[in-house]
């Protein structure tokens, strides 16, 4: 295999549980040219890699967008294998796209189906491991991340993340800022510095938390994605909602709890680890009802 592409266009969490399989294919082709598709949120961190010769944004047109979709072909030409960690309706449509080449994941003819028919049931990165083993590929460990351990602010003294966002349009995975205030009063008092992160779209946030906690710092909107890891690999623990930058954290080996509602499954999603304990779920059914003195007792 000279030329290889690889395609996982998102969200955030779900790229991070791809790493291990990144660096698996990596493993498994060390001299071929080995190409990432994703989207355009996630290009910039994931040319820093150490697992791609090349990354190309799918700028995920329509389907009625011919000049887009003939774009999208010739940036898919003329790979000897592509591996779809992606694995949606829309990404194997791509197999076409691409010329039937040698595939790896649900498409209709592909050469390495994945077919086993509890994939959707299981976590996603068992379902990645499986999919690879069924392609040939059987030792997935963990990925060496130390490429993104410098990145970010350098914050003096311990100090506890708080991620307090979530998708906009997913509010129901979101515990109450007003409860994060109080959890950082209770961090602040036990000697960590709170440390907001998120998107600038969640400042209003942080601005409830700083309410109730002062000393907490508000970095939210100001660090990209290797910053906010290396960042989180330096934590002492991080507390926050089922979203992309508690999988970055929990992957940079940071201890995490991580609140989880009825709106997503654990057992498919949660962040994954890089030792046994190390990541906390909590989940009830409405985040409304999660006190702060279980969340405070999880990182204690």
């Amino acid at each position: 295999m000279k030329r290889v592409l690889v395609i996982k266009l998102g969200a955030l969490g779900d790229l991070v549980l791809a790493f291990a399989p990144f660096a698996a294919i990596r493993a498994r082709y060390p001299d071929a040219y080995i190409t990432l598709m994703t989207t355009a949120p996630f290009a910039a961190l994931m040319e820093t890699a150490p697992w791609f010769d090349h990354v190309v944004v799918d700028s995920r047109p329509a389907w009625r967008d011919l000049r887009g979709l003939m774009r999208l072909r010739r940036q898919m030409a003329g790979f000897d294998a592509v591996y779809d960690l992606q694995t949606s309706g829309r990404s194997s449509r791509y197999f076409r796209l691409a010329g039937r080449p040698r595939w790896s994941g649900i498409a209709t003819g592909a050469c390495w189906p994945h077919d086993n028919p509890q994939r959707d049931f299981m976590h996603t990165r068992a379902r990645q491991r499986d999919q690879l083993r069924r392609a040939g590929i059987d030792d997935v460990p963990d990925p060496d991340l130390s490429w993104l351990a410098d990145g970010g602010p350098m914050v003096p003294g311990p100090y506890a993340l708080l991620v307090p966002g979530a998708a906009p349009h997913r509010p129901a995975k979101r515990w109450p800022a007003e409860r994060f205030g109080a959890l950082a009063r209770l961090l602040a008092a036990r000697g960590l510095t709170p440390v907001i992160v998120g998107t600038a779209g969640e400042a209003d946030l942080a601005a409830i938390i700083r309410a109730a906690c002062p000393e907490a710092v508000d970095l939210t909107g100001r660090t990209s994605l290797p910053e906010l890891a290396g960042l989180a690999g330096r934590a002492t623990l991080a507390v926050g909602n089922d979203t992309g930058p508690m999988h970055l954290a929990a992957a940079m080996g940071c201890p995490c709890t991580v609140l989880f509602s009825r709106d997503s499954d654990p057992a498919r999603t949660a962040p994954q680890g890089r030792a046994p304990g190390q990541v906390r779920v909590l989940r009830v059914d409405d985040l409304a009802l999660l006190g702060v003195e279980r969340v405070a007792a999880s990182v204690a």
